[in-house]
């Protein structure tokens, strides 16, 4: 007997995969727990497999889960896009959005394809620059929705996810063990003076090896084992790590990445945008924070 699947449940399913949890999931559907709890339920019953692993303190998938997750976010963006293609009531537009480099990945695609997926037909254009820059570009008009790195929440924005500085160096690298100890930053990096003032408390010589306005030449030079450089945890490219000193280097303080343009008021799109980036960030922090507690 053929059996029909659910888009309800299947949203459902990938949004706590997404949020990392019921209780986020039914916030961001605005839905009860009970309720994502019980469609979860019935996709588990309908399928005959379990696709959530409750052992653990947070919930993770089974391997039946991971697999469904493909097939479930296509199925769910195929319907969010038909519904808009066909409605007349869909939204359109253009929504500017600024965002760090050091924090483009790994959020903001995921952000940027779960959004069109629900609003097809509203373009979002990604600009990429520094925090101090995207100030002045969201103070002059030219970004509707803007993120920020910065050490600490500011009156006219709101702070939505907290996350420590790590050392990272080349995979295998050595450099670190060096002195002076061998640093690289951009000239514009908001990081780069706080790291200079826990050096120079603990006492660490150092030498700044790449000075530079382009993320890719500090990127270069700290893949060639040259240099190391200070990232927001879990924000590390690929092929760097996270240098395990095991406290031969000063402990590095935590930033706010904070919201500017999320608040009420604005354009019903803008809001919705600015939620998604909440939930995304929201669920990313805890889970970084909760790893260094």
């Amino acid at each position: 007997m053929m059996r029909n699947l659910d888009i309800t449940t299947l949203r459902s399913f990938v949004a706590v995969a997404d949020t990392g949890g019921v209780t986020r999931a039914a916030g961001f559907l605005h839905l009860t727990q009970s309720a994502v709890s019980m469609q979860l339920k019935r996709l588990e019953e309908l399928l005959g497999l379990e696709l959530l692993d409750r052992s653990a303190r947070t919930i993770a998938l089974t391997a039946s889960g991971d697999q469904l997750l493909t097939y479930a976010r296509r199925m769910v963006a195929l319907n969010d896009e038909l519904i808009g293609r066909l409605t007349h009531q869909a939204f359109e537009g253009e929504v500017i959005l600024g965002v760090p480099h050091d924090i483009v990945y790994p959020l903001i695609p995921r952000v940027m394809q779960r959004f069109n997926a629900a609003y097809p037909r509203v373009k979002v254009k990604l600009f990429s620059s520094n925090s101090t820059e995207l100030k002045a570009q969201y103070a002059r008009g030219d970004c509707d929705l803007i993120l920020t790195t910065e050490a600490a929440s500011t009156p006219d924005s709101e702070t939505i996810c907290q996350l420590p500085l790590v050392w990272v160096g080349a995979q295998n690298g050595i450099t670190w063990r060096q002195t002076p100890l061998r640093i690289a930053f951009c000239r514009q990096c908001l990081f780069r003076p706080r790291v200079i003032e826990a050096l120079d408390r603990a006492d660490l010589q150092w030498d700044m090896m790449v000075d530079s306005e382009r993320d890719l030449a500090i990127e270069a030079t700290v893949s060639a084992d040259l240099a190391v450089q200070a990232v927001l945890e879990g924000t590390e490219p690929a092929h760097l790590a996270r240098i395990d000193h095991g406290g031969a280097l000063p402990e590095l303080p935590v930033y706010m990445v904070n919201l500017y343009g999320g608040e009420l008021g604005r354009s019903e799109i803008i809001v919705e945008l600015a939620n998604l980036i909440r939930q995304t960030f929201e669920s990313f922090g805890g889970r970084h924070l909760k790893a260094v507690g």
